[in-house]
């Protein structure tokens, strides 16, 4: 039994939702989400809450993905979505260029422009070595983020690069001297 699909999930006052074919559109005070259905899971509201429900097991496997998704619809319009990246070495740095752009100098011989896709914005602290990635979509949101930190990946000797905000890493020992 899907224990992540029997759980119901909260709907917020000013948050609509519209059932069209396999797609579920839910609109909330930041915006518009659309999240896939699976065939064979349908939504019910009941007391202000809505809850997934499958027709039979076969689409067992998809319960708690359905779910998931619509929740991650809810969220996104209501509070939104935020990634953390740290950018670690000496001269290693971002910028915005104008509003869709963030520009990374990360120790390569040019700087990298990194345009962003509409419903993505990036905050970079003063220091220009944190940055804040926010959207009502969470998968866009997390791939955005991958996206950098795949520009410049921590290096395990020097644990230098873009990485998340609290990711552990562990260092690696390089060669030891020759007597």
């Amino acid at each position: 039994m899907s224990r992540i699909g029997k759980k119901p999930i909260a709907l917020p006052a000013g948050v609509k939702y519209t059932v069209n074919g396999n797609t579920v559109l839910v609109e909330g005070p930041k915006g518009k989400v659309n999240a896939l259905l699976p065939t064979g899971i349908t939504l019910v509201q009941k007391d202000g809450q809505l809850i997934a429900e499958r027709e039979s097991d076969k689409v067992a496997a998809f319960h708690g993905l359905a779910r998931a998704l619509v929740f991650n619809a809810v969220t996104g319009v209501t509070t939104g979505w935020t990634k953390e990246l740290d950018i670690v070495g000496i001269g290693y740095r971002a910028e915005m260029k104008g509003k869709g752009t963030v520009v990374f100098t990360l120790g390569y011989s040019h700087p990298i422009e990194f345009p962003l896709p509409t419903g993505i914005e990036v905050a970079i602290d003063p220091k220009q070595t944190h940055l804040t990635i926010s959207g009502i979509d969470k998968q866009k949101v997390g791939q955005v983020a991958a996206d950098m930190r795949a520009l410049r990946k921590p290096d395990p000797y020097k644990n230098k690069g873009v990485r998340y905000t609290g990711e552990k890493l562990k260092k690696k020992v390089g060669k030891t001297g020759a007597k």
